[in-house]
């Protein structure tokens, strides 16, 4: 792909915003778009709104907010404060997605946002939002809403990525890995996005030719797992077709081709290629062994009790809802820079998920009962967390016992990654 001549921040910034509105979520004209995003990123939102309304958006609504807000609620607010959420603002969520918005939301977050919260206050609250929010989560996670995410660069998330540079080197330098792995430094950003999707398609395709039963992870760190994968999988990633038909693309970066285990059918070790930004808190050192689906052990170098109190969430949290497959030569990996942010370190390993499934990565899944009896967990969470690296194999597992080796050193060695 032919890189770009040389762009201003001001034109990388103007087509990012229209990479995001354009192929993220395919707006169209008369559409409705909400974005959620941090008050930082005013600039980026600007340029959001500007795009859409050009594009023929009958309505832009910005959902703003201010993380340190959150912590206040917590260090300052009485137990009552920490766990109160007004019914009516998921109510108007839910309004938005019978309405038809589409959502766009911006994360900068400060990985270490909550340190030194109680963590089991913040389980609670988090656990009422899921609770509250399981119509707008369903409408997400079933992809009958169109959505995207994107990032921007924040002094806080700066500061953690690059802690050795001063504050406005960081963020310059964390604005463009953000532009490199979202494609805005090509000539042509929406080209190379169709390019890279339609590779992915052809991944994803081949996949779902194969129906393997189960995949096999392998790596020098010391993963040694299993994964069945549910009755009537189906392997997804990239692009997707949204309620309205149109091509969108859920995740910015992406680099995945993901499907659902079957709950019951993960056997094995599992151990951490990168620490995990969980309510506020990074958890480091990872470890988990299955049987039976189930993670029965679970350990952390830090942030153990955070991850405990994330496993006890309710009966599917200690059970996958996801696995997915990433080079390890992926553009987020190719930075050389651990994110601290699911939405990227997820794109530079191969991963896990604990917690909910997706309904489209099963065969009839929009239905709950046929998604359970394929397999499919069910859970209020649905968190990654990175277990691939440049020594990780994978091969898929037949029925019939042959094994089809699809990763070696976590590189894809089948001809449909061409």
């Amino acid at each position: 792909m032919l890189r770009a001549m040389s762009k201003t921040f001001e034109e990388k910034l103007r087509e990012y915003a229209r990479v995001l509105v354009g192929t993220g979520v395919g707006l169209k004209a008369g559409g409705k778009l909400l974005i959620n995003a941090p008050i930082d990123a005013v600039p980026l939102v600007r340029e959001m709104v500007a795009e859409a309304y050009r594009t023929g958006a009958l309505d832009v609504r910005v959902d703003w907010r201010d993380d340190q807000l959150e912590r206040l609620r917590y260090t300052e607010g009485s137990r009552e404060a920490a766990l109160f959420i007004p019914e009516w603002v998921m109510e108007q969520a839910e309004r938005m997605v019978d309405d038809g918005y589409a959502r766009i939301g911006i994360r900068g977050d400060d990985p270490n946002l909550l340190a030194g919260v109680d963590g089991q206050l913040i389980a609670e609250r988090t656990k009422r939002g899921a609770e509250l929010s399981r119509k707008v989560s369903a409408a997400i996670s079933g992809h009958t809403v169109d959505w995207t995410l994107g990032a921007m660069s924040t002094p806080a998330w700066a500061r953690s990525v690059y802690p050795d540079l001063p504050e406005a080197e960081g963020v310059a330098r964390l604005w463009e890995d953000i532009f490199t792995v979202s494609r805005i430094n090509e000539a042509d950003p929406a080209a190379a996005w169709q390019a890279h999707t339609d590779r992915l398609a052809r991944l994803s395709a081949y996949l779902n030719e194969q129906q393997f039963d189960a995949v096999h992870f392998r790596s020098a760190e010391g993963t040694d797992l299993t994964v069945g994968l549910a009755d009537g999988h189906i392997w997804d990633g990239g692009a997707m077709t949204g309620p309205t038909g149109t091509r969108t693309v859920p995740n910015m970066p992406t680099d995945e081709v993901f499907t659902a285990p079957h709950r019951d059918r993960v056997d094995g070790v599992a151990v951490a290629s990168k620490p995990l930004s969980v309510h506020g808190t990074l958890v480091s050192g990872i470890r988990m062994r299955f049987e039976g689906g189930r993670a029965v052990e679970a350990t952390a170098e830090t942030g153990q009790d955070t991850l405990q109190q994330l496993l006890a969430t309710d009966e599917g949290a200690a059970r996958l809802g996801e696995v997915a497959l990433v080079p390890a030569s992926a553009p987020v990996a190719q930075t050389g820079s651990l994110f601290n942010m699911t939405l990227f370190d997820e794109n530079a390993a191969s991963h896990i998920a604990m917690g909910r499934c997706y309904s489209t990565n099963v065969q009839g899944g929009s239905d709950e009962q046929a998604l359970t009896a394929a397999g499919g967990n069910r859970s209020l969470i649905h968190v990654d967390w990175m277990i691939g690296s440049p020594t990780t194999d994978v091969d898929g597992l037949t029925r019939d016992g042959n094994r089809i080796p699809l990763m070696r050193q976590g590189e894809w060695v089948v001809d449909a990654a061409n």
